[in-house]
């Protein structure tokens, strides 16, 4: 029997996939959806590569970061006395240099001494032979080595030469956030001690109720120094002679860094 017209128009629309009305139904923005998955995927594979390439980065924002340079004054002392300044460690490959008078430069290299990991627990770990806990303070000699007569434990005797001979000393460590500040705070844990900008901080072996003393004027006085030579910067600007004849504009100018800031402007009209 031969097919009717009705059958065969069926068969037709069946071989093709359905009719213009089914083709229309599929979603306007399909495509577009399908492209923002894409990109969404490769801006995720290069943050999540760029993460793992630069984990220092993650710490960002938190000062002192990588890059930073701030100085502090540092005093150290026993039974009432001021010890010897630290030897300096200019070859120092750390976040923390001891400069002449004690004066520290902090500049972090790495996460482990940037943000809130730049304390003075880390700065004892970093200087060679140092060693600072709450209950010892071992102030090395010449090269890192270790030396009886600076090394301090919670309940020694101070010596009998000293101001408070015969006393028993134990370890705390003090620091004046600002010049404005007369009383420290004392505290028995380093760790707990974050540098910031000409932050003067004492690592002391006194007897109790002794208050630490504050770092010698010629550490505080150097640590401004340095503070105010790398912070400074001046530019002397000098304009040369502007002349203008029949409508000709000829301008000759230099610029110069120096440590006077001065700008001279000198206009001649033709």
């Amino acid at each position: 029997m031969a097919k009717s017209a009705t059958g065969k128009w069926v068969s037709r629309v069946g071989s093709s996939g359905g009719g213009k009305a089914y083709k229309k139904s599929r979603p306007g923005n399909y495509y577009g959806i399908l492209v923002v998955i894409v990109v969404l995927g490769l801006v995720a594979t290069v943050l999540a590569r760029y993460d793992y390439e630069h984990p220092g980065k993650k710490a960002k924002g938190t000062p002192p970061a990588v890059g930073t340079t701030w100085y502090a004054g540092l005093s150290l002392q026993a039974c009432g006395k001021y010890l010897p300044y630290l030897a300096t460690d200019p070859s120092s490959t750390g976040g923390f240099t001891v400069q002449p008078a004690d004066v520290i430069k902090i500049k972090p290299v790495s996460d482990a001494d940037s943000g809130n990991n730049a304390t003075l627990a880390q700065f004892a770990i970093e200087y060679p032979g140092m060693i600072a806990s709450s209950t010892q303070l071992a102030i090395p000699g010449a090269g890192g080595k270790s030396n009886p007569s600076t090394t301090f434990h919670n309940g020694t005797a101070c010596a009998s030469t000293s101001k408070y001979a015969g006393q028993s000393g134990q370890i705390e460590y003090a620091y004046w956030s600002s010049f404005g500040q007369k009383t420290p705070t004392i505290t028995t844990n380093p760790s707990s001690i974050k540098f910031s900008q000409e932050l003067r901080v004492a690592m002391a072996f006194d007897p109790k109720g002794v208050t630490p003393m504050l770092p010698q004027q010629v550490t505080v006085d150097d640590m401004v120094k340095a503070v105010d030579t790398a912070t400074t910067t001046t530019t002397t600007t000098t304009a040369g002679t502007t002349t203008t004849t029949a409508g000709t504009t000829t301008t000759t100018s230099k610029a110069t860094t120096t440590t006077t800031s001065k700008a001279t402007t000198t206009t001649t009209k033709g």
